[in-house]
C-alpha cells in the first residue's frame, strides 16, 4: 500500500497530510496569511517525524496543480519537486477543483475508498435519482476558487465526481450556471462560495448550498490514490502548475 505526501497550497490555506495505504495518518494546516513559504516544508518535516518516516520511505508526493494563487502554487510545487528529486520518488498532480469536490464528498460520508486501481465511479449507484440521494441531495457539485471581484475559477461536476465542463474563469451574475440550477440542488464549494451566494440565491433555487472553505490536503486522498494506482505521474523537471491566468507583476506606489 502506498505512502504519499499530500501538499495543498493553492489558496490562503496551507495544508499537508500523509497517506498510508488508503488512510490519512497525520496532517497539518495553517490559515496564517502569506505563510506558505515558511510553513509547507516545516509541516512536511513535522509529519514525517510524527510518523517515523523519511522522505525515501514514501512512494510519491502529490501536490495541488491549480488553478489558484500564483505564489501559493509555486511554493507547493517547488517543495514537492525538491522532495521528489531528493528521494527519487514520483510526482502526482491533483487539480484544485477536484480536491474541493472530494472535500464535499468526504463530508457527506457516503463514498468508500475505491480498491486499488479501480475508478471510484464504478462503485456508485446506477440511477441518477440514487446518485442524487446518496450525495447529500446534490444534483451537481460546482467548486469555485476566488479570482477577485466577481470572478471565480470553476467547472461543473456530476455527483460521482466526474468533471462535465472545462475549467475556466467566469464572472458570476444572476444567470450563471442556470441550466444546472434548474435541474436540482447545486453545491457550490470553495473560497468563492460566500461572495457569489447573494448573486445566485433566489426563490427558484432554494435548495442550493454554498460552502465557503479552502481546499484541504486531506481531501486529495482519493484523486491522489487513483493517479498513483494508474501510474499517472508528472515529469518532475518540467511540471508547471495550472495557473489558468497569467501572473502580472505590479509595482506599488510610493507614499510620501
Amino acid at each position: 500500500m502506498p505512502r504519499i505526501i499530500l501538499i495543498e497550497t493553492s489558496t490562503s490555506l496551507c495544508s499537508t497530510a500523509l497517506v498510508d495505504g488508503d488512510s490519512i495518518v497525520c496532517s497539518r494546516r495553517s490559515e496564517e496569511p502569506r505563510a506558505h513559504a515558511g510553513k509547507t516544508a516545516v509541516f512536511v518535516n513535522e509529519m514525517l517525524e510524527e510518523a517515523g518516516w523519511k522522505v525515501a520511505d514514501c512512494d510519491a508526493v502529490a501536490v495541488s496543480a491549480g488553478p489558484g494563487s500564483y505564489t501559493g502554487l509555486r511554493v507547493g510545487v517547488s517543495t514537492a519537486k525538491g522532495l521528489c528529486f531528493g528521494a527519487g520518488i514520483p510526482l502526482i498532480s491533483v487539480g484544485t477543483l477536484d480536491t474541493l469536490v472530494w472535500q464535499y464528498l468526504d463530508s457527506v460520508d457516503v463514498n468508500p475508498a475505491p480498491p486499488s486501481g479501480v475508478p471510484f465511479v464504478e462503485h456508485l449507484p446506477k440511477s441518477p435519482a440514487e446518485q442524487t440521494d446518496s450525495r447529500g441531495g446534490a444534483a451537481y457539485i460546482i467548486p469555485v476558487i476566488d479570482a477577485r471581484r466577481m470572478e471565480v475559477y470553476t467547472a461543473v461536476y456530476s455527483v460521482d465526481g466526474q468533471r462535465l465542463t472545462d475549467i475556466a474563469p467566469i464572472i458570476v451574475d444572476a444567470n450563471s450556471f442556470a441550466e444546472y440550477r434548474a435541474k436540482g440542488p447545486v453545491v457550490f464549494i470553495g473560497d468563492g462560495a460566500e461572495k457569489i451566494a447573494p448573486v445566485l440565491k433566489s426563490d427558484d433555487t432554494p435548495d442550493s448550498k454554498f460552502i465557503n472553505c479552502c481546499p484541504e490536503a486531506t481531501a486529495m486522498l482519493h484523486p491522489a490514490l487513483a493517479k498513483y494506482n494508474a501510474k499517472e505521474f508528472e515529469d518532475v523537471a518540467y511540471f508547471e502548475p495550472f495557473y489558468l491566468k497569467q501572473f502580472v507583476a505590479t509595482v506599488g506606489k510610493k507614499l510620501f
